[in-house]
């Protein structure tokens, strides 16, 4: 369950939460065509959440305006999530599943298990960069919900066996290397919402990680440089730049 410090924690003493980047606002708002009714409705009570949220922040959402923004009534809203920390919980999973393909989408084409193991950091290091209290709030949430943390931890060991078959990562195990994955990814979001992550900070990260899965330095460092491919345009949104970065050089020691 999120817990009660999060009404403070995720507002950051404002009365409302940033806007979603716009690489992901389209595949949020998703109609959820194709789905039961009741699936349906639970996916538009989430999205509607989502906007009150931005409206009101979590500290001042309420269920009845959750209702009111979906467009039911608040016993409707009762009848899928029993509480507001629940909404929080569904909000959380979507915006996973939704950056996940995302970032599953941006990597069509890259084969090179190291690299999409890298852009895939990156680009949650990313929303926490570009929206703090949502990057927060997924991890709040994930502290509590083992199926948030299975959703995400899927595509990073589909991208780690990729590397390991590569013979680019060795690794003792699946589950050691994945702990070193995710402890990195989660406190790196931590550093960047605190403030205190210096520039560059996630392609910095991702270089260690591929360190710690047994790249050499210099093949580690030129891989996390390398440019991170832009989320393809969805229909209603420009395509975000793919943005290329020097790789800094290692400073020669004076003898």
């Amino acid at each position: 369950m999120v817990s009660a410090k999060m009404d403070s924690m995720l507002n950051f003493g404002t009365p409302s939460m940033p806007p979603l980047p716009e690489a992901l606002v389209v595949s949020l708002s998703a109609s959820g065509v194709g789905l039961l009714k009741r699936e349906r409705t639970r996916v538009q009570l989430v999205q509607a959440a989502i906007r009150v949220f931005i409206a009101r922040g979590y500290g001042g959402a309420t269920m009845q305006e959750v209702g009111a923004a979906a467009g039911v009534t608040t016993g409707t809203v009762y009848n899928h999530f029993k509480t507001k920390e629940e909404i929080a919980r569904g909000v959380a999973l979507l915006l996973g599943e939704t950056l996940c393909q995302r970032i599953s989408d941006s990597q069509q084409g890259i084969t090179d298990g190291a690299q999409r193991m890298a852009i895939g950091i990156q680009r949650y290091i990313w929303l926490a960069e570009e929206s703090p209290p949502w990057a927060l709030l997924m991890l709040e949430v994930a502290a509590a919900a083992p199926e948030l943390v299975l959703q995400i931890a899927e595509y990073a060991r589909a991208d780690m066996r990729m590397g390991v078959k590569q013979k680019t990562f060795r690794i003792p195990n699946e589950w050691a290397a994945m702990d070193v994955v995710n402890g990195s990814v989660t406190q790196a979001i931590r550093s960047v919402v605190m403030g205190l992550a210096p520039p560059n900070h996630g392609r910095d990260v991702a270089a260690c990680v591929l360190r710690a899965l047994g790249m050499p330095f210099e093949d580690a460092q030129k891989t996390a440089y390398l440019p991170l491919p832009p989320f393809p345009a969805e229909m209603g949104a420009p395509p975000a730049r793919a943005k290329a970065l020097p790789v800094p050089k290692r400073r020669a020691s004076k003898v």
